[in-house]
C-alpha cells in the first residue's frame, strides 16, 4: 500500500473511532450498562462487605456452665474471640430464640456433659459451632487430667493481612462488567450498522474492512481500561482496596477478554435479525456465565458438575487469573493460562462469526 492509501487508512480509522466513542457517550442507556450500573454492584458489595469481619458465633449460656466459667486465661480468651455470649437462665426462652434465628446456639451443662442446642438453618455455621465447642470440652479434659498436651496448633492465613472481602468481590464484578460492555457494545453496532445500510456503505467507501474493525476494537478496548481504572480507583479511595502481587497484569488479561467477548457479541449480532434480538442474545449469553463464573459468588459449595460446566466458560478464567495477580500475590505467570484460554476462545467464536454474518439482514 502507497503512503497515501496508508495516511488515508489512518485518518479512516480516527476518524470512525471518534464516531464511534461519540456515539457511545451520546448513547445513555449504553454509558449507564457498561459503567454505571457495574459501579452500582461494587458499591454495594463494598458498603456490605468491604470492611466486614468474620463474625462471631451467637451463643446464649443457659444458668452456671463450670467447663466454660472455669476456662484457662488463653482458653477463656479465645471462647471470647469465637462466641459472642449472652446469658439466659430459662432454657426454654433461650431454645426459642435460637429456633428464631435470634441465636445460633444455647448451651447448658449437665452434670459433666456439655449440651449445645443448635439450629440448621445454617449448616456451615452449624458445623463449625459444634466443631468449635467440641475442641473447647477437649481442651478441658486435657486441662483435667493434669497433663500438658503433646501438640499445639496455630492457624495462620495465606494471604496478606491487608486483605478484606471487596479485594475478593471486585475482580469478579470487574470481569463481568467487561464481558457486559464487550458483549453488548459489539452486538449492537454491528446489527445497528447492518439495519441502518451504513455497513454497507462503508464497504463501499474507500475504508478497508481492517480499518473498521480496528475502530472498533480500539474504542471497546479503550472503554474496557476506563472500566478498569474507575472500579480500581473506587475501590481504593471508598474500600480500602489494595492491590498485591502482579496487578499490572491486570491489563492484559482486560485487553484479551474484551476481544474474547466481543467476539461472543460479534456472533450474536450475526445470528440475530435485529439491534433488539442481538443485545437479548448477547445477554442470554452473558448473564449467567456472569452466575456460574463466580462474578457474583464463589462457586466452591456447588456441585462438581456445576463447577466443571464453569470451567468451559471464559470468564470463569478471566476472573480468576484476575484474582490470582490482583488478590492471591501470584506472579505474572498465573496469567498465561487464563490469556491463553481467553485468545483461544476469542478467535474461534470471531471465526464462528464471520462465517455466519450477512452484511444485510434478510
Amino acid at each position: 500500500m502507497s503512503r497515501a492509501g496508508r495516511g488515508s487508512q489512518q485518518s479512516a480509522f480516527w476518524a470512525l473511532s471518534v464516531a464511534i466513542m461519540r456515539g457511545f457517550v451520546r448513547d445513555r442507556a449504553a454509558v449507564f450498562f457498561a459503567v454505571v450500573f457495574p459501579l452500582m454492584f461494587l458499591v454495594l458489595f463494598g458498603g456490605i462487605l468491604g470492611n466486614q469481619d468474620q463474625s462471631k458465633v451467637d451463643l446464649i449460656q443457659v444458668g452456671a456452665v463450670p467447663l466454660v466459667d472455669d476456662l484457662p486465661d488463653e482458653a477463656a480468651e479465645a471462647f471470647a474471640d469465637t462466641f459472642e455470649v449472652a446469658e439466659e437462665d430459662d432454657l426454654d426462652a433461650a431454645l426459642e430464640e435460637v429456633r428464631k434465628g435470634d441465636a445460633d446456639v444455647a448451651i447448658e451443662q449437665r452434670g459433666d456433659r456439655l449440651v449445645a442446642h443448635y439450629t440448621q438453618t445454617d449448616q456451615v455455621k452449624a458445623a463449625v459451632t459444634q466443631g468449635t465447642l467440641r475442641a473447647f470440652v477437649d481442651g478441658a479434659n486435657v486441662a483435667a487430667t493434669g497433663q500438658p498436651p503433646a501438640y499445639s496448633f496455630t492457624a495462620e492465613r495465606v494471604e496478606d493481612e491487608s486483605l478484606s472481602v471487596i479485594q475478593f468481590v471486585t475482580p469478579g464484578l470487574l470481569g463481568w462488567a467487561v464481558a457486559m460492555s464487550a458483549a453488548f457494545g459489539s452486538a449492537a453496532t454491528l446489527q445497528g450498522w447492518r439495519q441502518s445500510k451504513l455497513l454497507r456503505r462503508l464497504q463501499l467507501a474507500p475504508v478497508g474492512t481492517g480499518t473498521i474493525v480496528a475502530a472498533r476494537v480500539a474504542v471497546t478496548l479503550l472503554i474496557a481500561f476506563g472500566q478498569l481504572a474507575i472500579f480500581l480507583g473506587l475501590g481504593a479511595a471508598a474500600f480500602g482496596l489494595t492491590l498485591t502481587g502482579s496487578w499490572w497484569m491486570s491489563v492484559p488479561l482486560v485487553a484479551v477478554g474484551t476481544l474474547c467477548f466481543m467476539a461472543i457479541g460479534l456472533l450474536a449480532g450475526a445470528l440475530a435479525k435485529t439491534t433488539e434480538g442481538a443485545v437479548n442474545l448477547a445477554n442470554f449469553l452473558v448473564l449467567p456465565m456472569a452466575f456460574l463464573s463466580g462474578s457474583f459468588f464463589p462457586l466452591d459449595g456447588a456441585p462438581a458438575w456445576l463447577q466443571r460446566l464453569s470451567d468451559l466458560l471464559p470468564l470463569k478464567h478471566f476472573n480468576s487469573g484476575m484474582l490470582d495477580v490482583m488478590v492471591r500475590g501470584e506472579g505474572p505467570s498465573a496469567a498465561l493460562l487464563p490469556l491463553g484460554i481467553l485468545a483461544g476462545f476469542a478467535v474461534v467464536v470471531t471465526l464462528l462469526a464471520a462465517r455466519l454474518f450477512r452484511w444485510e439482514t434478510t
